[in-house]
Parts: C-alpha cells; sequence; structure tokens
C-alpha cells in the first residue's frame, strides 16, 4: 500500500495517559515503527510534542474521545498537522483491542491515507463556540425551571400557568411575590395585574385559590432565584458574545439577512462552522457534515429510506428554529418551500429540507460575501417550462372536477 505520510504519528488517548505510536523511515526500504506511553499533565504532553520533533513527524491523528482529545490537540497544533478522527472510521480488527494497538492502528491508517480529520475551528471560532453552547444550555436550563415551577405550582392548587401565558411575566411575577411574602387573598392577587391582563381579574381569583403553604413559598423562592441567576448569567454571557464576535460583524449581517435569522441564531451559525465556510469543498459536504440531508442506505438495486445523520446537534437545532421562523414569513421562498414540501411528505422533513436550503445559503453568502437573494414565493411556479405548466392546469381542473365544479380556465393578461 502507498505511503502518503513518511512521517506520522498515531496518539489513543484516555483520562489518565496517552499512547503514542510513530512510524518514519527506517533502515534500508523498511518503515520504523516505536510506541510510548506519556501522561497527560502539561510537562508529559511537553516531552511528547518534543520527541515528535525530534522525530520530524507531520501528521499526528488521534482519536475524538470526549474531551479528552482537546489538551493534546491544542499543544501539538501549531507544530505540526493535527486530525482529529471520527471512531466510526477507525473501526479495528474486533477482539484484539488494546490502547498500544488502537495507537498503532491509527498511526497505520494516517501512513497510508484512509482517514479525513474532522472539522477542528480556529482558536477565536472555539472560543466562541464555547460560549454560545454554554448560553444554549443556561438558556434550556432557565426553560427547565420554568417548567418545573409550573408543575410545583400544580400541588399547590395554584393554576396561574392557565390564565397567563407566561410565568415570568410581570403580572404572574407579581403574584408569584406577593404568595411568597405570605399574601393568601385571592382578590387582592387577581388586583396585581397589569395592562390586558386586568380583563382577566375573575378568571385569576379562581386560578389563585389554593392551598399555598410555607413549604410551597420556600421551594417557590429556590425556583425564582434559581431562574434569576440563569437570566443574569445569559446576559453576562451575551455581552461576552458581543465582544468575541466583533471581528466577524460582517459575516454575522450577511447570515440575518436570511428570513426568519436572528442575531442570536447567526452566532451560533457562525460558532459552529466557522468564518471561512470553504473548509467543507461544496455545500453538499457542509449539509453531510452538519446532518442536514438524507443518509445514504443502499443495498444492491434497494434503496433504502436514509435517516438525517447525527451531525451538529447544536447547528441542527439553530437551523430547525430558522426553519420554523421562515415557514411563518410571506412571500418568501423558504416559507414556500415548507408549505411545497409539508403538503406531500409532512411537516418535520419540510423543516429538515428549509433548514437544509438556509445551511446551502450561508455557504453561498460567506463564501462569496453576498447578502441573501430571495427567489421569491412564485419561484416553482415561474421555473416551470410551457409543457409542465400545461400539464398541472390539466391536474388542477380534473381535482376540481372530481370535487364536482364545472370551471372554465382563462389565462390572465400580462401587462
Amino acid at each position: 500500500m502507498d505511503v502518503v505520510h513518511e512521517r506520522c504519528a498515531g496518539v489513543d488517548i484516555s483520562k489518565a495517559d496517552v499512547k503514542v505510536c510513530i512510524r518514519v523511515p527506517g533502515a534500508g526500504r523498511r518503515r520504523r515503527r516505536e510506541v510510548r506511553t506519556f501522561s497527560t499533565m502539561t510537562n508529559d504532553l511537553l516531552a511528547m510534542r518534543d520527541w515528535l520533533l525530534a522525530e520530524q513527524v507531520t501528521v499526528v491523528g488521534m482519536e475524538a474521545t470526549g474531551a479528552y482529545w482537546k489538551p493534546v490537540f491544542y499543544l501539538l497544533e501549531h507544530d505540526m498537522q493535527c486530525w482529529l478522527l471520527n471512531a466510526r472510521h477507525m473501526k479495528a480488527v474486533p477482539g484484539r483491542k488494546t490502547d498500544v494497538k488502537d495507537a498503532e492502528w491509527i498511526a497505520e491508517l494516517v501512513e497510508h491515507g484512509l482517514v479525513r480529520p474532522s472539522f477542528v475551528p480556529p482558536e477565536p471560532i472555539r472560543q466562541l463556540r464555547d460560549l454560545t453552547r454554554y448560553r444554549t444550555e443556561i438558556v434550556r436550563e432557565r426553560t427547565r425551571e420554568i417548567q418545573r415551577l409550573e408543575k410545583f405550582l400544580e400541588d399547590a392548587g395554584i393554576k396561574l400557568s392557565v390564565v397567563v401565558s407566561d410565568l415570568m411575566g410581570k403580572s404572574a411575577r407579581a403574584m408569584l411575590e406577593a404568595l411568597i411574602a405570605g399574601e393568601r387573598d385571592p382578590h387582592v392577587l387577581a388586583e396585581l395585574a397589569l395592562g390586558s391582563m386586568r380583563g382577566k381579574r375573575p378568571l385569576l381569583t379562581e386560578a389563585l385559590t389554593g392551598r399555598f403553604t410555607t413549604h410551597h413559598a420556600f421551594l417557590t423562592r429556590a425556583m425564582l432565584d434559581r431562574i434569576d441567576a440563569c437570566v443574569a448569567m445569559e446576559a453576562r454571557l451575551s455581552s461576552q458574545i458581543d465582544q468575541q464576535v466583533r471581528p466577524f460583524r460582517r459575516q454575522l449581517d450577511l447570515i440575518a439577512t436570511i428570513p426568519g435569522a436572528s442575531g442570536r441564531a447567526a452566532e451560533v451559525i457562525l460558532a459552529e462552522i466557522g468564518a471561512d465556510p470553504t473548509r467543507f469543498p461544496t455545500p453538499g459536504d457542509l449539509a453531510s457534515w452538519a446532518g442536514m440531508c438524507p443518509g445514504n442506505n443502499q443495498s444492491g438495486a434497494t434503496n433504502k429510506p436514509g435517516r438525517t445523520r447525527h451531525g451538529d446537534p447544536w447547528l441542527k437545532a439553530v437551523l430547525g428554529q430558522i426553519a420554523v421562523s421562515a415557514a411563518r414569513t410571506k412571500g418568501t421562498y423558504l416559507a414556500a418551500r415548507y408549505r411545497r414540501i409539508a403538503s406531500r411528505r409532512g411537516k418535520k422533513r419540510a423543516l429538515v429540507a428549509v433548514g437544509h436550503s438556509v445551511l446551502i445559503a450561508v455557504w453561498i453568502m460567506l463564501s462569496r460575501n453576498i447578502a441573501y437573494h430571495d427567489l421569491g414565493a412564485e419561484h416553482f411556479v415561474e421555473r416551470l417550462n410551457p409543457h409542465a405548466k400545461a400539464r398541472q392546469t390539466r391536474r388542477l381542473i380534473d381535482q376540481l372536477h372530481q370535487l364536482g365544479y364545472q370551471v372554465t380556465v382563462q389565462r390572465t393578461q400580462t401587462a
């Protein structure tokens, strides 16, 4: 088998140590292989780097195992080419698995060019990714805590969530604070309603009639404090993200031109795919990496349904949010695409298709530095040739005939 990389290494990483196997030219035409073990402490990792540099290693492959690969990768990435490899692409012979054999197998795969490295963004994007992902987790935790509070109020017989749409709104929050402070009269609590909620005071009086005790007050206070802490942390993270994205303001402005894409969604997309999408050769490669396209599942002459792969869950989540917002817009290509697919394939598949279209557009916009150009809601009709339009007209007339209508078709005069 051809040798693609003359001097390479394979690294098997665990929490406590790393096994490193190098493959370099040896005596004659033979290849020399050597395996060493290092701890994951920084001093030992520096010794490992010095050894690899002394052996003139140019490519290092390592398996993506949890978060343990990060200190090794970040220490070596400035001195040599580092490849983060997908464990699914490196299945060795079963029954003979050890860390040393894994390192040897990784080195051999890298040597012959049988694996492809995963996408690891540069350091500024990695820092932005850490911030956006943690902010997403904080928002999810706040949502879980609000849901937990709603269920706990049911235990006290307080049906506030039946009347108000947001338990954290001003009116609902004032009532909860009054309950914690000791107020139990539902009429007094209902009078705390503000704005349009004042028209619901009789219903609020019924909803606030329950058995709210000091036990409920204690836990409700604890839940509200945790929700407030999440809100404060989200604000801190958003402030830090604003500073982190200043060099990428142009890319964010481009992404924000897509219908349904908010500023926060643009930040997440930028953090996940980076400012230079040409790291992925084509838009299709980016969609495949993100898991926003059907997978291949073929056996012989049979093409089975190909489900979408796991991909990047953070990117897929924000693309789903954009797709939902874009589907509700009026007069846009994305909304027309959603309705066209939802009528035949269902809403979930339609949302995936719209998210795929958004991701393709992001690749093109960032690689060419152009704003989003909407094709319009009539794109799928205007692209039809005369024969296709006539065929679709006959199909629609036949459907009306089946429903019991007699119709006459007359072409409109275009200006």
